[in-house]
């Protein structure tokens, strides 16, 4: 059955719905969710880390070593924090106002402190670690060997 709608309720609703999706003229620099730029940054983060990783993680040793792997430290820590920036702005937006609209401002604060946190970490760990992020990686996959020496220590 097909229901009609006054023009009256849709544009009231459409009143409404506006009125609570812009609680200010102009949006924060926290608001990492706001405007068709933000989704278009977001998908193009998403398809570069779809995209660059598998590259990456499957060149041969000897031809990632060196700046090219500390670049794409870098640019995949950047890209991930940014990602997830993001990202966890939409979730945020959806979630929080359903608590209380108050905490939204504070909430998009703690995802920039939290992403600011993992960039910071993920740069540090693709700078100065051996072999990058893909040796941390790797390594998680790889277990350390023991010495035949330290075998007789342990007995």
């Amino acid at each position: 059955m097909l229901r009609i709608v006054r023009p009256t309720t849709l544009s009231r609703f459409a009143a409404n719905h506006h009125a609570k999706r812009s609680l200010s003229s102009k949006p924060s620099i926290l608001a990492a969710d706001q405007g068709a730029a933000a989704t278009h940054v977001h998908h193009a983060m998403t398809t570069f880390l779809v995209v660059a990783t598998p590259v990456v993680f499957m060149m041969p040793e000897n031809a990632a070593d060196g700046i090219i792997d500390k670049a794409f430290g870098i640019a995949f820590s950047a890209t991930a924090a940014a990602h997830s920036w993001v990202g966890l702005n939409y979730v945020a937006a959806d979630y929080v106002p359903k608590v209380s609209g108050k905490l939204l401002p504070p909430a998009r604060l703690l995802i920039a402190g939290a992403s600011l946190v993992t960039f910071l970490g993920l740069s540090k760990v693709s700078w100065s670690s051996p072999g990058g992020l893909r040796g941390v990686i790797k390594g998680a996959w790889n277990p350390k060997t023991v010495a035949a020496s330290d075998k007789t220590e342990q007995k």
